[in-house]
């Protein structure tokens, strides 16, 4: 792929700005939030491309924002951020994406590495027997379409009522884990037949399961306030979405939207960002779906939560109350979202997409859970299996430049056939395993997928972040043992 050439003009130095006298028809600039150092890497794609793209969007307000972490997707670039306007702007699916609520949930403990020492292998071993991972896997939920439809209204309430968790997850997860607005009667029969054999799984390419050590803290204060107390104490994250159920929602809708193109008179440079008013029924369609596939994937998230607890409690003979496994926080980086924010110094209502972005709504917002609105809301970043991952923030600023939004993880730099490529997966097993990390995958080619080397180094992209203060970091979490798809 060429390098882009277009025009990108320095702001400060974690910000970046693509003219909207670029291409007629940008209704706004864009503006990249990156280092100069990581802008050659980003330069690489077509994401920049795509930021301008986005900026065609009707009733974008603001800018068309992209995170550090961005690189080339369907539509939006990973790592975009987009407000529209619910009265007269529209909403796209390719500005969610196919993975809908793709999302990370980080569980603490009291436990610490010491604790652990030479039960890592049986771990692993319980965690990957205990949930279902791999490519199309199918679940341990047997669910008929009646009540996969009460899944879809409820999200990962339904799975506490039905003794898969605990009512104190709740109340902090992104939504209370359930969005409001889903209507199962948006949903295809396809979905439904996709979805119904893979809730509770983890699916496969870069969604894991990861036993991790808090290596470092930044921020003792904010760290206490979300249950991390002290280097060596052991964290748990689990990275999943809507499977096969959000894939064929977003898909749905997609073939509505090419057709609502021309109905609505709206001219794009691109049809990924296939669009409709926000208050046309074909928007509106959309975000009763989507909510359904968000719902979905809290569900799901929910379940392999309580099945992590239960494998902690087989290895070492405790409860898990008494393990301190309490859920540090569940954020979505692939949704769109209803919300207020201040435009022009007056409250309106936006539809938020944010694409491989995680909100970050800073201390004092009503919707972060009342033990940590002093604080803010916590943000969770994987990394990559070889290197860490990060808690941050969200911050005042974030609130006033990007909706509330940050990054979401490191970022691709290499396709996945580049990186199978590049290292055998036992290559790639020996070389983690040399460094103390254990893994276990179901799929042949996903540890080489998946490797490091196909990842920008994730200490960067939060750095960036607390340069530009859209978030600040927290802690550091070192990965002990790692389950894959």
């Amino acid at each position: 792929m060429a390098e882009w050439t277009g025009p990108i003009r320095k702001i400060d130095d974690y910000r970046w700005r693509i003219p909207k006298s670029y291409k007629p028809g940008m209704r706004t600039d864009g503006v990249v939030y990156a280092t100069e150092s990581m802008l050659a890497q980003i330069r690489k794609d077509e994401s920049l491309e795509q930021v301008a793209n986005v900026a065609f969007l009707p009733g974008i307000v603001g800018y068309s924002l992209a995170m550090p972490d961005i690189h080339w997707g369907y539509g939006l670039p990973i790592g975009g951020v987009a407000a529209t306007r619910v009265s007269d702007g529209v909403v796209s699916p390719g500005g969610v994406g196919f993975d809908i609520n793709c999302g990370v949930r980080l569980l603490r403990s009291d436990l610490t590495e010491a604790d652990i020492k030479g039960r890592i292998p049986d771990l692993i071993d319980q965690l990957y027997t205990n949930i279902p991972a791999g490519v199309g896997g199918e679940g341990k939920i047997r669910v008929d379409e009646a009540e996969l439809k009460r899944v879809m209204r409820k999200g990962a309430k339904w799975m506490v009522e039905n003794g898969l968790g605990w009512p104190e997850d709740l109340e902090v997860s992104e939504e209370n884990g359930g969005m409001e607005g889903a209507d199962p009667d948006a949903v295809s029969k396809e979905a439904i037949k996709r979805g119904r054999p893979q809730l509770g799984t983890l699916g496969s390419g870069n969604h894991f399961l990861e036993i991790q050590v808090v290596e470092e803290i930044y921020d003792q204060r904010v760290a206490e306030a979300f249950g991390i107390t002290d280097t060596g104490q052991v964290t748990v994250m689990i990275h999943t979405g809507s499977r096969g159920f959000g894939h064929q929602v977003c898909q749905d809708n997609l073939n509505v939207m090419q057709k609502a193109l021309q109905k609505y008179g709206i001219s794009l440079p691109d049809r990924q960002l296939a669009c409709a008013p926000v208050t046309s029924p074909e928007g509106q369609a959309y975000l009763a779906a989507m909510a359904c596939a968000a719902n979905f994937a809290w569900a799901n998230r929910q379940a392999i939560v309580h099945w992590v607890r239960e494998s902690f409690e087989t290895v070492m003979r405790s409860s898990a109350r008494s393990l301190g496994l309490w859920q540090v926080y569940d954020v979505a980086h692939n949704i769109a979202k209803l919300e207020e924010h201040p435009v022009d110094g007056k409250p309106e209502k936006l539809c938020v997409h944010r694409k491989g972005a995680t909100r970050a709504f800073g201390p004092g917002h009503p919707l972060v859970p009342k033990q940590y609105r002093e604080v803010g809301q916590p943000v969770i970043v994987p990394g990559d299996m070889g290197r860490y991952s990060y808690i941050l923030v969200g911050t005042e600023t974030a609130m006033r430049e990007t909706w509330g939004s940050t990054c979401h993880g490191a970022g691709r730099v290499m396709s996945r056939n580049e990186a199978i490529k590049h290292m055998h997966g036992s290559q790639v097993q020996n070389e983690l395993a040399g460094r103390g990390i254990l893994v276990r995958a179901k799929g042949r080619e996903t540890l080489s997928e998946e490797a490091s080397y196909a990842y920008k180094d994730v200490r960067e992209v939060v750095e960036a972040c607390q340069g530009a203060d859209i978030s600040r970091l927290v802690a550091k979490l070192r990965p002990l043992g790692v389950v894959k798809g």
